[in-house]
């Protein structure tokens, strides 16, 4: 989920998960299994903790935020639907983000890859998520298929919304994967924009949620195809999510290092 940088706040203000979702969704239950959660150790809080979301796009290549990591870094990726610090299997590889990512401009070129060290065993190479095509969002905007009906599943392991805590609003906490269903609500050369806004029976992303996918379309139109990985939002986790295009140049230039484009 995001807010901001969807995976800085990962650690505050931690509450028992409800039987609720990533702001508006529901439980993934397998639906997405080769959407997994980026794991790292939190000092302050002597925790191990899933701080952002990605998908598996080769048996050895998992696609995330650059936010989510420091580039060429050891990181390790767990597909585990809930995840235990104690029992959860990860997978352990390398962080590369996009050279062009810069921290002072979060929102733009935040794209990039953990590089496996062994692949996933057993990967269903059909059932797979999948980039899009160079310029399928553009297209789709220009052919009118890109419409306030257009919908997008968004995945992650993030914060599941706000609560109000005797000592004000509180974030509930994840790290169990869930999906959420939104509605095309803008689009911009390197971003595309979500509604989750709840009143209009749209749900979304929050904080941990970053680099994880949304795909194009929902329920049995739901695709494969990764639209844009969550980058950022509006605080509350309320109104936008706002997704990193991957069918960008910028984005496929990248991308084509490391697994083939189509």
């Amino acid at each position: 989920m995001l807010i901001v940088l969807a995976c800085t706040a990962v650690v505050l203000g931690l509450v028992a998960t409800p039987s609720g979702a990533i702001t508006g969704g529901q439980l993934d239950e397998s639906r997405h299994p080769y959407v997994g959660g980026t794991v790292l150790y939190y000092a302050p809080l002597d925790e191990t903790i899933v701080n952002c979301t990605g998908s598996l796009i080769s048996a050895t290549v998992f696609l995330t935020a650059a936010h989510c990591g420091r580039h060429d870094t050891a990181r390790s990726v767990s597909f585990d639907e809930v995840f235990d610090p104690a029992t959860s299997q990860r997978h352990h590889g390398r962080f590369y983000a996009h050279p062009a990512y810069d921290p002072a401009q979060p929102y733009h070129n935040d794209v990039a890859v953990i590089v496996l060290d062994e692949p996933v065993p057993d990967v269903d190479p059909t059932k797979l998520p999948r980039l899009p095509e160079a310029g399928l969002l553009d297209r789709m905007k220009a052919d009118g298929s890109l419409n306030q009906s257009t919908q997008f599943t968004s995945v992650g392991y993030g914060f599941l919304g706000y609560t109000t805590e005797p000592g004000g609003l509180t974030r509930v906490r994840g790290q169990v994967r869930h999906y959420a269903v939104g509605s095309f609500n803008a689009l911009a050369p390197d971003q595309l924009h979500i509604s989750q806004n709840q009143a209009l029976d749209d749900g979304g992303t929050c904080n941990g949620d970053s680099g994880g996918p949304n795909f194009l379309g929902a329920g049995e139109q739901e695709t494969l195809v990764i639209a844009g990985l969550t980058s950022t939002g509006d605080t509350y986790c309320k109104a936008t999510n706002v997704t990193y295009r991957v069918d960008t140049e910028s984005a496929r230039t990248f991308l084509g290092q490391y697994v083939p484009l189509p």
